[in-house]
């Protein structure tokens, strides 16, 4: 009964906490540390102590499982140079500059055992990382980088823990650690891929989500425990499963079992994050004890704690900085952006925070060897240290290297134009479609596709004061749409209709408000910054067309044609071939379409304030 109070009291303090954090605006991790720390010191707390097999076997699959699925599996592999240099070679580097610096302030540490707490603290945590980089908007490249190396240095750190383990009591041979790395990655990878196949020919078998779900739930303990147990990576094997199942999502899911399995991890992956920093402070007050009790004085306890910390720090930055040509990519950032590529590696180099697997790592550590209450210390102080100092300075260094988020309107563009390259492949396929239609249903499938295209477009820009269409449309529905609900919910209570039904018809409403387009963008952003698009495909019609002018909020641009109708536009377009103006598909008319048909003028560009993306009408691509 204590344990399951202890239990429910825990997941309260990790919905409370993170919630303040919310509020406050802080990281969350941040803040369930702190209260943690202050919690551990209470007198109605439990005294909690991590046991190593809770971290590896039952919050390591499943949070990097998590992690793995919502990983771009093209991203990764198109960064996997800085993420393999970062999350082996970094390990190996930090786990002997550690262990140099640990056996140095005490030498009564052998060798092996100060290079297995190295090795303890050397790998960055994938949650801590990833949590406050998205949440300050780093460059997405760089999130990419920090994912992917949190991903795998845990199976170079367990690797190098064990080794040096071995190492201290029966001594290994330098062939030998090599046959345990080859097999632990390259193993762990083909276990991994093993996995994969079997989970994606079952879920082509699976439609039922609930089913589909469970096999998910499940995925990432079989790949951890099957890999473990053959003695090679459970860590690989489950990124490289979560890996390749999130990549080919799309083909072997259903659509329904997706939003399941989606909607379910971010849930799982929301309470096992957050639980895990509330732990991670849970743990000071029985640490710091245990060190007390050492024959190893205060002052030199304190300063191998700080110089651990220091040399995680410093080593990462070296390791970082002295590799910068093979973090980043030549002419990865525009000439002329002013900003030198120095700005990413440094950021890089520091976010370096630790986490629970540190901890975890540090308790495998055999409970005879001589000063183990220290090393315990050393690895919470580089967890706590890196995650209060790194993590609360990282948007503070973020803000004056001038990291660059991404930009919204760059992204609704590129929606915009990918839903349209997606609707003309749609259109085609139900034109080649043979079908009897009397009832008009393909009309009302164009009528549909071309809605939710020209939500995406809205999200861009719109007429200063005026509300858009798809806003108007998603404002008036949601109140149509609570009005039927009411009713439903009434006739319901009353009790003449079966509540099998009633649960039907009302499933069938959610996912209608599901599924409007609703836009969200900030009104101010889209008066004040321009759109522009990354190079990426294009035609000879752009190329030929030449680059867009951007309009000027002083000029008086309006649809000559809509104006003599006494009609009201959306959003403007330029033909930037003869100069007409004309308005986009989301108003009444559609002007600028017909202007296209009329002329066969292919490229028109946005003639909104502070806009310079172009449009060609042929091939349907952005420029």
């Amino acid at each position: 009964m204590e344990i399951a109070l202890f239990l429910v009291a825990l997941v309260v303090v990790v919905l409370a906490g993170a919630a303040l954090a919310d509020r406050l605006d802080v990281p969350a991790p941040l803040l369930l540390i702190a209260l943690g720390l202050a919690g551990t010191f209470l007198p109605f707390v439990p005294e909690v102590r991590l046991e190593p097999e809770i971290v590896l076997l039952g919050l390591l699959p499943p949070l990097l499982y998590a992690a793995a699925i919502q990983t771009s599996l093209v991203d990764f592999n198109a960064n996997r140079r800085p993420i393999l240099f970062l999350s082996v070679g970094l390990v190996v580097f930090t786990a002997f500059g550690v262990g140099a610096v640990v056996h140095l302030v005490v030498p009564s540490i052998s060798w092996p055992i100060a290079i297995a707490i190295g090795a303890v603290v050397a790998p960055p945590d994938a949650v801590a990382a990833t949590a406050i980089a998205r949440r300050i908007g780093l460059p997405r490249r760089v999130v990419t980088i920090l994912e992917g190396e949190s991903l795998l240095n845990d199976a170079t750190a367990l690797v190098s823990l064990r080794t040096a383990l071995a190492t201290a009591s029966v001594g290994v041979h330098a062939v030998e650690v090599g046959l345990d790395f080859l097999w632990a990655s390259v193993g762990g990878a083909a276990l991994g891929f093993i996995v994969f196949v079997v989970v994606a020919k079952l879920r082509k078998l699976v439609t039922d989500p609930l089913m589909d779900t469970a096999i998910s739930l499940v995925t990432p303990f079989v790949a951890y425990l099957l890999a473990e147990e053959l003695e090679s990576s459970g860590v690989i094997a489950v990124v490289v499963t979560g890996l390749l199942l999130g990549h080919k999502a799309p083909i072997i899911q259903s659509a329904q079992s997706r939003i399941a399995e989606r909607i379910n991890w971010r849930t799982v992956a929301f309470l096992l994050e957050n639980t895990v920093f509330l732990l991670i402070g849970l743990q000071a007050r029985w640490i710091l004890e245990g060190a007390a009790e050492s024959d190893i004085s205060p002052a030199r306890i304190t300063g191998v704690c700080l110089g651990a910390l220091l040399a995680t720090v410093a080593l990462r930055l070296l390791w970082v900085l002295g590799a910068r040509s093979l973090l980043v990519r030549p002419g990865s950032e525009p000439a002329t952006s002013g900003v030198a590529p120095w700005r990413d590696t440094v950021i890089i180099g520091w976010a370096g925070m630790r986490g629970v697997v540190t901890l975890a790592a540090a308790f495998v550590i055999p409970e005879e060897t001589e000063h183990r209450e220290v090393l315990l210390l050393i690895a919470f102080t580089v967890v706590a240290g890196t995650l209060f100092l790194q993590g609360l300075s990282l948007p503070w260094l973020a803000r004056r290297l001038g990291a660059p988020p991404p930009d919204p309107l760059e992204d609704a563009l590129a929606r915009a134009a990918l839903l349209q390259q997606a609707s003309k492949a749609g259109f085609g396929a139900l034109d080649e479609l043979e079908h009897d239609d009397p009832h008009g249903v393909s009309d009302l499938l164009r009528q549909r596709v071309e809605q939710r295209n020209f939500a995406a477009w809205e999200q861009l820009s719109t007429t200063p004061g005026q509300e858009s269409p798809s806003s108007l449309y998603a404002r008036a529905r949601l109140v149509m749409i609570a009005a039927e609900r009411a009713k439903v919910l009434e006739v319901r209570d009353s009790g003449v209709v079966a509540s099998e039904v009633v649960r039907d018809v009302l499933r069938t409403l959610d996912v209608e408000e599901s599924m409007l387009d609703v836009a969200e963008l900030d009104d101010d952003a889209t008066t004040v910054r321009a759109v522009r698009v990354a190079a990426g495909d294009s035609c000879d019609h752009l190329a030929a067309a030449g680059p867009a002018t951007v309009a000027s909020a002083s000029e008086q641009l309006s649809c000559e044609q809509c104006v003599a109708l006494g009609s009201h536009w959306v959003s403007l377009r330029r033909c930037l071939d003869c100069g007409n103006v004309a308005c986009c598909d989301s108003s009444p008319h559609r002007h600028a379409t017909e202007h296209f048909h009329d002329t066969t003028h292919p490229v028109m560009q946005s003639a909104q304030p502070g806009e310079d993306w172009r449009w060609c009408f042929v091939h349907h691509l952005t420029g």
